[in-house]
C-alpha cells in the first residue's frame, strides 16, 4: 500500500504540501470521479470485507470501487497519512419509502479538521445525493455545490444532511415516473453522531447489508460514478446519465434500458470496470432514488 499508487489510480498530480481544504478538495474530487460507488461484487459472487489491505487492493490494483465503508475507509487513511486529523463517524440513511431513517448505523464517514474547522467528507454515497466538495460541519448554513444544495442542522447533539435538488428534465418520457427518480425537491439523506467510530463497528453490518434479502443491496446491482459535469448510473439494466444544471436549475436526466450483453461492455465504457466473475444484474422495484 502506497500512496502514489492510490493517486496514480486517481489520476491527482496536484502539491501534497499543505494540508488545506483546497488540496483535501482537489484530492477528493479526484476520487469520487475515479472510484465508482458500487456493490457489484454481491452480484458476482464476492465477498466484501472490510481489511484495509484488501479494499486497497480492490479500489487500486484492481481498480474497482466500493460503498462507503470501502471508499471512505480508504480515503481515510489517504488523508491521515498526509497529515490530517482525520476520524470516522458512523450514519443512519434515511429510507423515503418507509419515511424513516434507519435503525442500523450502516454508512461510514470521515470527518476532518483543518484550522480549528470540521469537514465531512463522504465519497461513499453515490448518485445525486454525492458532496462533490467538504461540507463544512455547521448547522442550518446552505452549502451550495454542483450537485445541489446541501444543508446540515443539529438538534440535540444529533447532526442531519438533507440535499435540495433542481428541476429535472427527462426526454425519454418512458422514464418520467421510473421509480428511482426521486420526487422530492427537499430530500433528507442520513442524521448521525459525533461519536467516534471505528472500522470494527461496521463488521455486522458489512455482513447484513450483503446477505439480508431486507437489504436494499441485495436487491440492486449498483454501479455510479461522478463526472465533471454530473453523474452516471448503472441500476440493474437501467443505465441514467445526469447532467447538473443543463439548463437554468434543471438537471438533465437520460435514461437507457440495457441488454444482457449490454450490462459488462457499459461497465467497462462508462465505469473503466472489468469484473472477474459473471455479474447477475438484479433491479428490484422501489428503494432507491438517484
Amino acid at each position: 500500500m502506497n500512496l502514489e499508487e492510490y493517486f496514480a489510480r486517481t489520476g491527482y498530480k496536484g502539491s501534497l504540501e499543505k494540508q488545506d481544504l483546497e488540496t483535501l478538495t482537489d484530492i477528493f474530487q479526484h476520487h469520487i470521479r475515479a472510484v465508482p460507488f458500487e456493490n457489484l461484487s454481491i452480484h458476482c459472487g464476492e465477498k466484501i470485507t472490510l481489511e484495509l489491505e484488501h479494499v486497497y487492493n480492490k479500489i487500486v490494483r484492481r481498480k474497482r470501487g466500493g460503498w462507503c465503508m470501502e471508499n471512505n475507509q480508504l480515503l481515510g487513511w489517504v488523508l491521515k497519512h498526509l497529515g490530517y486529523d482525520t476520524s470516522f463517524l458512523g450514519a443512519y440513511v434515511f429510507n423515503p419509502h418507509q419515511n424513516a431513517y434507519a435503525t442500523l448505523m450502516t454508512h461510514l464517514l470521515v470527518k476532518v479538521v483543518i484550522d480549528g474547522k470540521a469537514y465531512i467528507v463522504d465519497g461513499g454515497f453515490g448518485v445525486s445525493y454525492q458532496m462533490w466538495q467538504p461540507m463544512e460541519l455547521v448547522s442550518g448554513k446552505d452549502q451550495p455545490q454542483a450537485p445541489g444544495v446541501f444543508r446540515f442542522t443539529e438538534k440535540n447533539a444529533i447532526w442531519y444532511l438533507e440535499k435540495i435538488r433542481r428541476k429535472q428534465y427527462i426526454p425519454n418520457q418512458n422514464f418520467s415516473n421510473s421509480d428511482l427518480l426521486e420526487k422530492k425537491d427537499c430530500r433528507k439523506v442520513y442524521m448521525f453522531s459525533l461519536e467516534p467510530r471505528t472500522v470494527e463497528d461496521f463488521r455486522f453490518q458489512c455482513t447484513y447489508l450483503q446477505t439480508s434479502t431486507d437489504s436494499l443491496f441485495t436487491k440492486k446491482s449498483i454501479c455510479t460514478l461522478q463526472t465533471t459535469d454530473g453523474f452516471r448510473a448503472l441500476i440493474g439494466w437501467t443505465l441514467t446519465e445526469t447532467t447538473y444544471n443543463y439548463k437554468e436549475n434543471m438537471d438533465l436526466v437520460e435514461f437507457v434500458t440495457l441488454e444482457d450483453e449490454e450490462v459488462e461492455k457499459t461497465l467497462k465504457e462508462k465505469f473503466n470496470i472489468t469484473l472477474d466473475r459473471k455479474l447477475v444484474p438484479v433491479n428490484v422495484k422501489g428503494f432507491y432514488t438517484i
